[in-house]
């Protein structure tokens, strides 16, 4: 069941969009929920947690940049998709990691490819696992919650975002086990999550929540390309 949420201050364009979406998504039979928003406020104050918002970004009071930023700041792993009548601001919504862009009025064909995409992203993201066991303790580590393993020792550290949970292994072994999985071995003691990358230079890569990772010299290009990569997968921005 996809939670999505549609955000736009003109409340027929709102209503339209949301019209859109799910004409789209009974056609993929995809189940779902859409609410809808008239402020970026209100969708800030929602009690729901949803996996897709639909945001438009000239809005009065709060602007879509802005409710972004705010929303950013709770929940780093959403999608965020802005919908505006204008490509200036395309730019911009890199700094929040939006998954696309749209320009209204939004082509049916170019929506449907973008919720395409979303479902994709979010079916792997909510499959990839893993099985750890330590202490004769079993954990169930989803790996789209994994910022970055580090090895210390024979200790292996996984940090979640809220946890980090260690066992026995090699983190060599780790690496051929994750290969394909969007984890990219950025020096000799760490693997880190492209997905939480915010801000990389050739000595350190700074994540989404702030933590700074060692990343060795010979490995920096290697990284470029696989953040590139990841982002041309994963939705990356898209005018067209």
């Amino acid at each position: 069941m996809l939670m999505i949420a549609v955000c736009d201050d003109e409340i027929r364009e709102c209503v339209h969009l949301s019209r859109q979406i799910r004409t789209l998504l009974e056609q993929l039979n995809t189940p779902h929920i859409i609410k809808q928003y008239n402020s970026g406020r209100q969708l800030l104050q929602a009690p729901e947690t949803f996996d897709i918002i639909f945001l438009d970004i000239m809005m009065s009071e709060m602007d879509g940049m802005q409710t972004a930023e705010l929303f950013r700041q709770n929940f780093s792993d959403k999608i965020l998709i802005f919908v505006s009548s204008s490509r200036q601001y395309v730019f911009d919504a890199f700094a929040v990691e939006a998954f696309d862009y749209l320009v209204k009025p939004v082509d049916d064909r170019k929506l449907r490819n973008t919720l395409q995409r979303c479902s994709a992203r979010l079916s792997r993201a909510s499959e990839d696992y893993m099985i750890i066991s330590r202490d004769r303790q079993t954990r169930k580590l989803y790996l789209d919650d994994i910022r970055y393993f580090e090895i210390r020792g024979r200790l292996i550290e996984a940090h979640g975002q809220n946890t980090v949970f260690s066992w026995y292994g090699q983190i060599g072994a780790l690496e051929t086990a994750l290969s394909g999985k969007d984890f990219f071995r950025c020096h000799k003691s760490y693997l880190i999550h492209l997905k939480y990358v915010d801000i990389y230079n050739k000595t350190e890569i700074t994540l989404d929540n702030g933590e700074k990772i060692l990343i060795a010299k010979r490995r920096y290009e290697s990284f470029c390309t696989a953040v590139l990569e990841y982002m041309r997968r994963n939705g990356g921005i898209s005018t067209l």
